[in-house]
């Protein structure tokens, strides 16, 4: 199924608005072929004195019609009311194409926007975040421009084709066929420019995503970018975007223009060769000036769908280009398959948390070199296993395998005995909670954010999570309280601030399984104490996989996991880890090596 067909299923709800714009389309072409008539009249009956022709005899039934003067006035009157037709008729097929246009475009958008949330972290690793925004908010017009400005206006221009053809043809037939000379030639043009045009929209569509993708990186990584004193370079670097994407922009416009420039051209010679000949056919009394004045103007109503169909060359160019950005991530299949047949994941009974068993596992993220090798880990009902190694080692990967953000290649994942892969996403990921290192929040209230995983919870249920994660007193502190907005990426609070939110969340959510990345390697110590104590409470009743490099929080799991180059290399509870000459008593040795340096240094600090 190629591109256009795979954008017709988007149009097809809309295909009453479709088919009236389609009848509008009809009859403006209808009116295009009255629109000559009474000039014809006019001429070769009013000025001429000769009488109507047996077509336009219905005119004399008309109120004073016996005099010329009289004629004139209705062949006037005529022209006004098809002006006044097409205006109305124009303008209602703009207002209904508009609408069901931005409609279309709109739902494509929502389309897109659906299919990335379910495609894998993968797939939007390789992607940058402007690009794919610009791509559900710009290159889902290409469905709009496909319907209105491809599919009705070919068929409108066919129509008039035809009846202009069939007019002219019974005007005089040698002039109607050297009208037709211009066909062949606006065909090679057609086929000579079309693929240019589409390469070279689409090199605009490409440079504009990344455009997008350089303002966005830029903006939301201000702080950094100013603390650095990066601001000129990232500005040069824009603005060479810029300049690239303007060079692009002009090099598309002037293949459009050269196009353009070829087809006038054409229309303009072979509307000279029948002026000739019909001029010709004047002098020798074969062809009355009425009937050339008539046969001029249906030429010029003749070469605009002509036109139309050749310039539709670069509307398909463009919405092509479009589609093809579109049905690049429409086509990605990169993400994590529901089993047609899957079951819902049911809970354990309150507060006893889930038995997660992690047999045989072996996954990586390029499809050639693993990131996890064989491993198997368990965790009981209610247990707190820590990982812990060094950077790369493994750790993130393999937490991200327990939600299903991907799928192990080889072994297996069991949650309450089940194979993750035979749950539904959705009621697997509903027994989840997060606390990341960098909690993300949302541009929303601190009650919604706080809520964000069970939106139904009320507002005494939201202070009382914020009250056990000790978040409830600076809450209450903000302007608004917990209606205060928070701003983008909550950078209006603290990071400890942020880590407490995040802590609320995930206790208001009240998930039988537990993952937290590093929930303290950013925090100073004072505020470190106030998380691990909210911590503390959310562990209970669940089962909890907590990536930690400080051992403050590994030391209060009930089982440590530590994992080096993609293996674990040693298993047990931090008194029988500190026991054995391994990575990590190496590894505690150092850290607490170091806190006795710090702690000693401001000791020295506070004397002087």
């Amino acid at each position: 199924m190629n591109r256009w067909s795979r954008l017709s299923r988007f149009a097809f709800p809309y295909w009453k608005g479709i088919t009236l714009s389609l009848v509008l389309t009809i009859t403006g072409v209808f009116l295009d072929v009255l629109k000559p008539w009474p000039v014809t009249l006019l001429v070769d009956s009013v000025l001429s004195g000769k009488p109507l022709p047996a077509s336009a005899s219905w005119f004399y039934s008309l109120p004073g019609t016996g005099s010329a003067k009289a004629l004139l006035v209705w062949l006037t009157t005529a022209t006004i009311l098809v002006f006044l037709a097409s205006w109305a008729r124009e303008l209602t097929q703009s207002y209904v194409q508009t609408g069901v246009g931005g409609r279309l475009a709109y739902e494509l958008g929502a389309e897109l926007f659906h299919h990335m949330q379910r495609l894998s972290l993968r797939f939007h690793g390789r992607h940058s975040t402007g690009d794919l925004v610009r791509r559900v908010t710009s290159n889902a017009g290409c469905v709009r421009d496909l319907v209105f400005g491809v599919c009705l206006p070919t068929f409108g221009a066919l129509l008039s084709l035809g009846m202009m053809l069939g007019i002219m043809w019974r005007l005089n037939h040698m002039l109607a066929l050297l009208s037709l000379v211009a066909a062949p030639l606006l065909g090679i043009l057609v086929h000579h420019f079309s693929r240019p045009m589409e390469e070279r929209v689409y090199r605009q569509m490409q440079l504009e995503g990344e455009m997008a993708d350089a303002a966005e990186q830029t903006l939301s990584a201000l702080p950094i970018v100013r603390a650095f004193g990066q601001e000129a370079a990232q500005h040069r670097r824009f603005v060479d975007l810029c300049r690239e994407t303007g060079t692009a922009y002009v090099r598309s416009v002037l293949a459009q223009l050269q196009f353009k420039v070829g087809a006038s051209g054409v229309t303009a010679v072979a509307t000279a060769i029948v002026m000739a000949a019909g001029g010709t056919q004047v002098v020798a009394g074969k062809l009355s000036l009425g009937s050339l004045l008539v046969f001029l103007s249906y030429l010029a109503s003749l070469y605009t769908p002509m036109e139309t169909l050749a310039y539709l060359s670069s509307a398909v160019a463009s919405a092509g280009a479009g589609a093809r950005r579109v049905f690049e991530t429409l086509g990605d299949e990169d993400h994590v398959v529901e089993h047609p047949h899957a079951r819902r994941l049911v809970p354990a009974a309150s507060g006893q948390g889930a038995h997660i068993r992690i047999e045989g596992v072996t996954f990586g993220y390029d499809g050639a070199r693993p990131t996890l090798r064989n491993i198997d880990l368990e965790a009981c009902p209610g247990e707190v296993v820590a990982l812990v190694g060094p950077t790369g080692a493994g750790k993130s990967t393999l937490i991200s395998l327990i939600p299903r953000l991907f799928d192990p290649w080889e072994g297996r994942i069991t949650i309450n005995g089940t194979d993750a892969r035979e749950l539904q996403l959705a009621s697997l990921r509903e027994q989840i909670a997060f606390v990341l290192q960098d909690p993300f929040l949302f541009s929303m209230t601190v009650a919604e954010n706080i809520a964000y995983g069970r939106p139904s919870a009320g507002r005494d249920e939201i202070v009382a999570a914020a009250a056990a994660a000790n978040a409830e007193e600076f809450v209450r502190a903000l302007p608004d309280g917990f209606d205060t907005v928070i701003g983008p990426r909550g950078a209006t609070l603290s990071a400890g601030q942020r880590q407490r939110l995040s802590i609320a969340r995930a206790l208001l959510k009240d998930s039988p399984i537990l993952i937290l990345d590093e929930p303290t390697s950013a925090l100073d110590a004072g505020t470190e104490s106030v998380v691990l104590e909210a911590l503390e409470r959310l562990f209970l009743g669940r089962t909890t996989f907590v990536i930690a490099h400080r051992l403050s929080t590994a030391k209060r799991a009930d089982r440590i996991a530590v994992l080096d180059h993609g293996r674990i290399i040693e298993t047990g509870p931090h008194d029988v880890l500190m026991l054995q000459d391994g990575m990590y008593s190496r590894f505690a040795a150092l850290q607490f090596d170091q806190t006795a340096w710090k702690t000693q240094e401001r000791q020295q600090s506070a004397s002087a």
